[in-house]
């Protein structure tokens, strides 16, 4: 679906949506004509789905109706009964509808009976961004974020309340009241009176915001630099001083060689364009058994620059990471095809075969990243198989047959006939006890 409308195919999304059931289809083409105002459209297509009754679709009938203006059918599509109010699920999902139709206060009323989940707390205050209704949000919060430090003096863990004091400091700093913000949260901090450490870093970024720098230095530096250095360290960079940040994570590097610090500063750098500084502070975990600390975060933002991947995969202390072989080999097909070198792409793919993906479609897809279209489709016709057929779908496209790739693309009952034989898990249900999954 995504593909299809990034070509242009707007009308076979429609028509995929309407002659094979595909929700995602429906779900796309209803966002790009609801973007365009064709509101009428959107309806036409949303509304056989919500036919069926399933609680996903008549949401989105509802959004369709409240984005054209007809507030009052949309909320009688979801109006709650009192059986509905007793679900924190829907009474979020009802108050949202209702602050995007201008009526803040009935939705907050929704959310006060649900307002000790935390969830419900950080919906509130995402419904009523920029909605002046802030004092009144202050409020209901309050109470929580005084109930964490309460239970923190008496030396309670209670998770329950362990997100309200960031909400509370969120809410204070979009009313103009930052530095109250500052001070209410600085006086937690000081007390250890938190128990997430969300709290901690909302704490560090809020700070950021507002260029108090020294005390963010000062916190910075102290128990919890692992926690928040980086944010100091991005925050000087964002005020022009990237020296100064970059011997702040250096000297902690110095004092204490956590993989943290390394990990901030090689990406820092490989930012900047340095990539031989960047190597230099990483590559000492480039041979380690979890690559993800330093090495990928150096090689994903090198994908679209094959050249220098391949020398960062030549370097002599990259090696093969035991149990993630696949990986590095990945890495470098990836990188020799980006290059053009389809024929040693697949070399090294065959030499290294991925146990978890048929080799053939892999090659399909080095030939298909060199532009070598019609060869990658040959190849995945040949094969035929659903997965084969889900990669032939963006060669074709990608082709300009987007008709035929419909056609080549799997149905949604032909992807669930072959999950079930590999995978057969229930459908999975939402909080409210409905199915995440389409009926059809």
């Amino acid at each position: 679906m995504t593909l299809l409308l990034e070509y242009g195919h707007l009308d076979l999304v429609i028509q995929a949506a309407e002659e094979r059931g595909e929700w995602f289809c429906a779900d796309g083409a209803v966002r790009e004509l609801c973007r365009a105002g064709e509101f009428g459209r959107a309806l036409e297509v949303m509304e056989p789905f919500a036919a069926t009754g399933w609680r996903t679709a008549l949401w989105a009938k509802a959004q369709i109706l409240s984005r054209a203006g007809r507030v009052a059918e949309a909320l009688d599509l979801v109006c709650p009964d009192e059986e509905d109010r007793a679900s924190p699920t829907v009474c979020r999902d009802v108050a949202e509808l209702l602050a995007k139709a201008g009526r803040v206060d009935e939705a907050i009323d929704l959310l006060v009976p649900h307002i000790g989940e935390p969830w419900i707390r950080t919906a509130l205050v995402e419904i009523t961004e920029d909605k002046d209704r802030d004092e009144r949000v202050l409020e209901l919060i309050a109470p929580h974020a005084e109930a964490a430090r309460h239970a923190h003096d008496e030396g309670r863990r209670d998770h329950s309340c362990s997100d309200a004091q960031e909400l509370q400091a969120r809410v204070l700093e979009r009313a103009g009241r930052a530095d109250e913000a500052i001070r209410i949260l600085g006086e937690d901090m000081a007390r250890r009176r938190f128990l997430s450490e969300n709290t901690l870093t909302a704490y560090a970024e809020l700070l950021a915001r507002h260029a108090r720098l020294e005390e963010l230095r000062e916190l910075a530096t102290g128990h919890d630099a692992h926690a928040v250095l980086d944010i100091y360290a991005r925050a000087l960079r964002e005020h022009g001083r990237a020296e100064e940040a970059e011997t702040v994570m250096r000297e902690a590097i110095a004092a204490d060689d956590w993989v943290g610090y390394r990990a901030w500063l090689s990406s820092v750098l490989l930012e900047d364009g340095r990539l031989d500084d960047a190597i230099t502070v990483a590559e000492c975990g480039f041979g380690w058994y979890d690559c993800s600390n330093l090495l990928a975060p150096l090689v994903h933002p090198l994908l679209g620059r094959p050249a220098e991947l391949l020398y960062l995969l030549d370097h002599p202390l990259t090696v093969p990471h035991h149990g993630h072989e696949e990986f590095q080999h990945w890495w470098r097909a990836f990188a020799l095809a980006g290059l053009g070198r389809a024929e040693e792409a697949i070399a090294v793919v065959e030499a290294h075969p991925d146990p978890w993906t048929d080799p053939r479609i892999v090659r399909a897809g080095l030939l298909h990243a060199v532009g070598r279209l019609a060869e990658a489709a040959a190849e995945l016709r040949d094969l035929g198989t659903i997965a084969a057929r889900e990669e032939l779908f963006e060669v074709l496209v990608r082709q300009g047959q987007a008709i035929e790739a419909i056609t080549a693309h799997p149905t949604v009952a032909e992807q669930r006939a072959a999950k079930a034989k590999t995978e057969p898990t229930p459908t999975p249900l939402r909080e409210d006890g409905y199915s995440a999954e389409p009926p059809f």
